[in-house]
């Protein structure tokens, strides 16, 4: 029968590279690990790893239990530590996974007043996850999907809490900086900059770009947001971002929103959460944060359209 320490001794050798290292990381001794990987090998009648030496190679078999691994462990780990928690009266950790890198400037707007009222619950934001975004909720990476692109599923729930449109944004001395929008082969002659994102998922792209055939005539990647939006305000490129988080920077950068397209791009952050989880109070109430703060911003929407119109 297959048991917890097999998956853990699989997933160990693969991150630590040896058996005397995952033997150390189980804090077994190396013998004892062996005699384990014997046994696991004669139960299942075949070879998890081809020996080459002091080389470990894992075969077909050995592929897929360490992908078992990866799945059923966190879960496992998860379910011990939330029955800890019950067990200790402890709230926990709310494990937050960021697909929309942009977004995290939102988030820090939720998380200060978040910790504020939950003393008792810390945050992690997780920006890789091993399956994806979805995978990591189903194997109990993270808590709560951060994401602008949501793929529903069964047993998972999103929920949008915060609208925003996605422009261009070029220096304060670029010629497009006037235009009330722009056209995909305007940006045929440009350098685009962008998060390291597979261009199929970011909206330059699939909603403006490849639609009409257009490509940049160079893409370029940039990991922080400061010096991606450095970089455009010294006229090395342009980007796309939320018009939100645009308006924040050109108080101290020299950067302008331009619309993409007569209609614009409208977007929507989503949070995503598993349904089995919809009783833990600290996690509605993150969710429940989270809608104030799409409420509030719309309200404040409202106001600056009202005042560009008086």
């Amino acid at each position: 029968m297959l048991q917890r320490i097999h998956l853990e001794i699989v997933r160990a050798v693969d991150r630590h590279g040896s058996l005397t290292a995952a033997a150390d990381k189980l804090h077994l001794t190396q013998s004892a690990l062996s005699h384990t990987v014997r046994k696991l090998e004669q139960h299942v009648a075949t070879q998890i790893w081809h020996r080459e030496g002091r080389t470990l190679r894992l075969t077909q078999a050995g592929e897929y239990l360490l992908a078992v691994a990866n799945r059923v462990l966190p879960q496992l780990d998860h379910a011990e530590e939330r029955m800890r928690q019950y067990a200790k009266g402890d709230r926990g950790t709310l494990r937050i996974g960021m697909e929309c890198h942009p977004c995290y400037q939102w988030l820090l707007k939720i998380v200060s007043p978040y910790l504020s009222r939950w003393p008792d619950v810390d945050v992690d934001v997780k920006q890789k996850f091993q399956f994806g975004g979805i995978g990591a909720l189903f194997g109990y990476e993270i808590d709560v999907l951060v994401t602008p692109d949501p793929l529903h599923r069964r047993g998972l729930k999103f929920e949008p809490v915060f609208d925003y449109e996605q422009v261009l944004v070029v220096g304060s001395r670029h010629p497009l900086k006037d235009a009330a929008y722009v056209v995909p082969e305007q940006l045929a002659d440009e350098v685009l900059i962008t998060y390291p994102v597979e261009t199929d998922r970011l909206d330059i792209y699939n909603q403006f770009l490849s639609p009409a055939g257009i490509l940049p005539r160079q893409h370029k990647v940039i990991e922080t947001t400061d010096i991606l939006l450095q970089m455009v305000a010294s006229h090395r490129g342009v980007t796309a971002l939320p018009r939100w988080l645009v308006e924040e920077y050109a108080a101290k950068l020299a950067i302008v929103p331009v619309r993409l397209g007569r209609k614009g791009i409208a977007k929507q952050i989503h949070l995503g959460v598993r349904e089995a989880d919809g009783d833990i109070d600290y996690l509605r109430a993150f969710l429940e944060l989270a809608r104030a703060s799409k409420n509030s911003r719309s309200a404040a929407t409202r106001l600056r359209k009202q005042g560009r119109r008086t």
